[in-house]
Formats: C-alpha cells, sequence, structure tokens
C-alpha cells in the first residue's frame, strides 16, 4: 500500500459480483476460507461486494485494519451480523454489548483478568491438566479436542467463577457444544431471526441448560459472596439510581466468559497439536526445551520466560489457525477507508486466516516455522499483520490468561507425552463464524515418553 492517502471517491472498491439476490453471501457460508484468500488475493487491500444484507467491505491491510479497530473504533459497532449469531445464547455480555453497558461490565470484569490474578491461576491450570492426564494410557487414541475442550472449561470455571463445575461439565460443555454448532447452520446465518428454524430450536435448547446450571451458580454466590470472583463483583454493581444488575444480565456475562473462556484455548491447542503431530523436527525442539528446562518436572508462571520455544510455537499456530478466523463491525456513522466511503449499514470484514497467510508480512506463509517468532521480526511487522485477539479497545478481555493457560498446558502435556495424528486425519476441514473449529473430530495416539 503506498504511504501516500487515496484521494476519496464515491466509487466501491473492485469485487466479486456474486450471484442475482443471494450476492456472494452463499459462496462464502460454503467455503469460506477459500473465498476469503481468493478474494483478497484478486482484488487487493479492500474488496467489496453486496449481501442482501447490505453492502460489505473486505480489508486485507493491516493499516486498514488498525484503522477501523484501533484509530477508529468509536465510529464501529458489532453490528447486527454479529449479533444475530451470538445474541440468541450471550444476550448481552462484553463480546456483544455495546456502549456504556459493555463499558461497565467490562471494567467490573478486569480485574479477574489483572496481571497478579493471572499469576494465581498457573497452578490451577496445570494442575486441572495433571488431572485430566490421569485418564490417559499409552497407546490410546484420544478425542483430542473434547479432551482439550474439557479441561479449559474447567479451569475457567475454577478460576473467573471460584466454582469446580465436576457435576456439570458434561451439561455445560454440550450445551455451549451444541450452540456452536448451531450457529454453523446455514439457515441459521441466512434466515431471518424471527424463522423457527431447526438450528434457532437447539440453541433455545442449548440456552435453557445454560440456564438450568448458571442461575443456581448466581443464587450461591449471592448467598456465599467471595471477594474475588466474577460473579460476586457483578452481583454488588448498583447504577447511578442504585439498581443492581438483573440476574439475567450477570448470567449473560457467565455464558459469556465460559464461551469464550475455553473455546478458543481449546482450539488452539487443538491445532497446535495437529501441526506438531506432522512436524516432527517442530515437536522435538519443543520436547528438548522442555526436558532441559523443567526436568521433567511441572511448568509454572516462573518457568514461562525460559520456555522460549513454546511460546513460538503458540503464536506460530496462532498464526496459521487463528481460532477467530474474522472479525466484523458496522460504521456507526461514514468513514473513509482507503480511500473509499463507507455507510452505516454495511459490513466491515476482517480476516486474521487472510492476514496472517500474506506472504507480504510472513516469508513462507503456509509453513510451520515457530522460530520465525523473534524480537527483530516481530518489531518489522505491521501492527495489524498479526491479530489473534483482536485490537483496540475491544481487544479480547482475556488474551494473557489464554496465552498463559495455552503455553502451560501445552508444555504438561507434552512434558508427558507424543501426539500421533490417526492415519486419515492430517487435512484438517474447518467450519467458520464466530470460531474456526474442525468439522470432524481429531482422534490422536498419545504415547508416554
Amino acid at each position: 500500500m503506498s504511504s501516500e492517502t487515496p484521494a476519496v471517491t464515491d466509487d466501491h472498491p473492485p469485487g466479486p459480483n456474486g450471484l442475482p439476490l443471494v450476492g456472494n453471501q452463499l459462496a462464502f457460508l460454503r467455503d469460506p476460507y477459500g473465498f476469503m484468500t481468493e478474494t483478497a488475493r484478486e482484488y487487493g487491500d479492500i474488496a467489496y461486494w453486496e449481501d442482501p444484507t447490505g453492502p460489505v467491505y473486505q480489508l486485507n491491510h493491516p493499516d486498514y485494519i488498525e484503522q477501523v479497530l484501533v484509530q477508529n473504533n468509536q465510529n464501529y459497532i458489532k453490528g447486527a451480523r454479529f449479533q444475530h449469531v451470538l445474541k440468541p445464547v450471550t444476550g448481552d455480555g462484553i463480546l456483544n454489548s455495546e456502549g456504556a453497558v459493555w463499558r461497565r461490565n467490562r471494567h467490573l470484569i478486569q480485574p479477574a483478568f489483572a496481571p497478579d490474578r493471572i499469576e494465581e491461576y498457573a497452578e490451577m491450570m496445570t494442575a486441572f491438566t495433571e488431572n485430566a492426564l490421569e485418564e490417559w494410557a499409552d497407546g490410546q487414541t484420544r478425542l483430542f479436542h473434547e479432551d482439550m475442550m474439557e479441561v479449559t472449561l474447567r479451569i475457567v470455571a475454577r478460576a473467573l467463577f471460584g466454582v469446580d463445575i465436576d457435576d456439570h461439565v458434561d451439561t455445560v460443555g454440550a450445551a455451549l457444544e451444541e450452540f456452536m454448532l448451531a450457529t454453523e447452520s446455514l439457515s441459521h446465518l441466512v434466515l431471518p431471526p424471527q424463522v423457527p428454524t431447526p438450528s434457532r430450536r437447539r440453541i433455545q435448547r442449548a440456552r435453557a441448560e445454560l440456564d438450568g446450571v448458571i442461575y443456581p451458580l448466581i443464587e450461591e454466590r449471592r448467598a456465599n459472596p467471595t471477594e474475588q470472583d466474577v460473579i460476586s463483583k457483578l452481583l454488588e454493581v448498583t447504577d447511578e439510581e442504585g439498581n443492581t444488575l438483573s440476574d439475567e444480565g450477570i448470567r449473560d456475562e457467565v455464558v459469556t466468559l465460559l464461551l469464550a473462556g475455553h473455546e478458543t484455548t481449546a482450539l488452539s491447542l487443538t491445532f497446535t497439536a495437529h501441526l506438531l503431530a506432522q512436524n516432527p523436527a517442530v515437536e522435538q525442539q519443543l520436547v528438548d526445551e522442555l526436558e532441559a528446562e523443567l526436568g521433567g518436572e511441572t511448568p509454572t508462571m516462573a518457568d514461562l520466560s525460559d520456555l522460549t520455544y513454546t511460546e513460538q510455537v503458540v503464536k506460530e499456530s496462532m498464526r496459521l489457525y487463528p481460532p477467530v478466523p474474522g472479525i466484523v463491525r458496522e460504521p456507526a456513522k461514514p468513514d473513509i477507508i482507503g480511500g473509499y466511503e463507507v455507510q452505516p449499514g454495511a459490513t466491515i470484514r476482517m480476516h486474521q486466516w487472510v492476514v496472517h497467510r500474506d506472504p507480504r508480512w510472513y516469508d513462507d506463509p503456509l509453513a510451520f516455522r515457530p522460530e520465525r517468532w523473534t524480537d527483530e521480526m516481530e518489531s518489522d511487522l505491521p501492527k495489524l499483520a498479526y491479530f489473534p485477539f483482536a485490537a483496540g479497545p475491544r481487544r479480547c478481555i482475556g488474551d494473557r490468561f489464554a496465552m498463559l493457560e495455552a503455553q502451560l498446558i501445552l508444555a504438561t502435556i507434552y512434558r508427558d507425552y507424543h501426539l500421533e495424528l490417526v492415519p486419515g486425519t492430517e487435512t484438517l476441514d474447518l467450519m467458520a463464524t464466530i470460531t474456526a473449529r474442525p468439522k470432524d473430530e481429531i482422534p490422536m495416539t498419545v504415547h508416554e515418553r
């Protein structure tokens, strides 16, 4: 992109023409990764098309993405498309609330992710992981993604809400899984919200299952508050007129944190294990570091500064397979991006999947090369050539939590086990709406070291 500011034009950028009535919506939904990649390759840093819901702009340059997420962030909202997918289960949680409600609740939740609190979670993360590994046996084939979903769900519930959900982990995990799978449904994504599709009935059932667990947790914390857990903090808050948050408002935040707090880390670990199984030299270098720095002991927060290659492995995995593959925004008022005027009602798409694999920013971009993550390389990257946790004020509130968790769980597993892909699972076939999820389970055979 030229350093000069493009002249403002009333025209729209180039882009795919699409089909009558449906535009490019079906093409995107049928092959989202191929569509977004090919659009960027063919039309450049900013592409345009029209869908039944209105005009769409796909931003493929870090500078344009930084403008939307950071520099002009106050000009943009999550928008109708985002709400359409998430709100049926997460309500007005911090992922999709806006304005004063979002600012208030994020401020209340932020202390749970302060550096000193995160340090307290480290021992818990490894303890839950080691407990999970006790069920593993040499030569056993495990459904690895399912294992990671369970352990990360247990961690987030204990860390943020001060509860062990042993009696409810299957219910909560299954309900969140049902919701995520239902959001992938073509009918859910295309048809108006008032149409009672099978996928929406699945979402209603998932919500009911979650509510059956979460509302009693709120009552428990109301009767026995603590100094630190998130539910107790939300129960304390009052507005200027002395009104407290409704139980539904608290419930929305709990569901949001349960979903966001375990889904993305579990996916990151799943993708990392898949990549390591296909790159034995990388796995060996990881194991060599773990043996040299840990000596067979459980990793701790203090060890992370010495586990530099472990961190590089996690970063590189999230580059190639960002758990959140794309972000959408809508302009609340007109803005100019790349010389083109965008109006309210438009959808702005920004895809980590595309930018993270752009050869302008990454040499041999499809290769899994953790060693590329040197300080020099990172300082040379445009600011938003890497944004797995988004950016700006709406950057993921749990980014440090997620990175700590991914590194500690990875180190704990690979200290003890080598994981091998079951033949026929070498290729990942991914879904894409809120997160990038494997369409099929990823069975892996575990071998004790």
